[in-house]
């Protein structure tokens, strides 16, 4: 099991990895929208706080020798399943033509 660490995501606040890889998988842990070096959350639009998790998510793959045309699976968590069209137009920018598995959680 290799721990994975990048300095162009956010540090872990808490007791726990940015990522591990173990068996050939990638296991990323949950991915707020803060900029690397900041311990606070992005407040903009919704579309900014996408990017800006996804900028976090991309970052971690590569360190960790990977890339998002690598990914499996996604969990979303979304607090109001009106802003879900504005979160998956980013989504589908990021991950192009590649569409992982993905489950979607209004909070």
């Amino acid at each position: 099991m290799k721990d994975v660490f990048t300095k162009d995501a956010p540090r872990p606040g808490g007791h726990y990895s940015q990522a591990l890889v173990h068996g050939g998988l990638v296991y990323v842990a949950g991915q707020l929208p803060v900029k690397p070096g900041s311990e606070e959350r992005h407040v903009g639009s919704i579309e900014e706080q996408m990017e800006q998790v996804l900028a976090n998510l991309d970052a971690i793959l590569r360190a960790a020798g990977s890339g998002k045309d690598h990914v499996l699976k996604t969990t979303v968590y979304v607090s109001d399943i009106a802003l879900w069209g504005r979160v998956n137009a980013v989504y589908a920018r990021f991950f192009g033509w590649h569409r992982p598995a993905r489950t979607v959680v209004p909070t």
